[in-house]
């Protein structure tokens, strides 16, 4: 059964295919910001959207990678694995799900700043 994927969707899976990053060779911290969505219909990677669960959209990083993501202004930490393709707005450099962000206590806000290192990575983290 053939899946059904979005435009979007598919210009994600196009691009992936045409440029193989690992979490090895991406950099493993970056900072900028957050946002969060609450996508209900099926991700890049195919999975359905669960905006309950804990996970981003990363524009580069492979799926299945697990990412922390601490927010700058309140200390705030959460973990989540990516499963998605974005974020698509100038200067956002990771979206996160609701439950995510309620976690990281910028729902309201709607973006915030963020660290965002890969897990098990071996560089330190660098400051924001």
């Amino acid at each position: 059964m053939p899946l059904n994927l979005s435009r979007a969707a598919a210009l994600s899976l196009a691009l992936m295919s045409s440029v193989a990053v690992t979490a090895e060779t991406a950099e493993a911290t970056e900072c900028g910001r957050a946002s969060w969505y609450a996508l209900t219909g099926r991700t890049a990677s195919g999975m359905r959207a669960d905006p309950t669960g804990f996970y981003a959209a990363h524009r580069t990083l492979p799926f299945g990678t697990r990412i922390r993501v601490e927010n700058l202004r309140n200390g705030r930490v959460v973990e989540v694995r990516v499963n998605d393709r974005g974020p698509f707005v100038r200067g956002r450099i990771v979206d996160v799900t609701k439950a995510a962000a309620a976690k990281l206590g910028f729902i309201s806000a709607g973006t915030a700043p963020v660290r965002v290192t890969v897990v098990g990575s071996e560089t330190s983290a660098k400051s924001c």
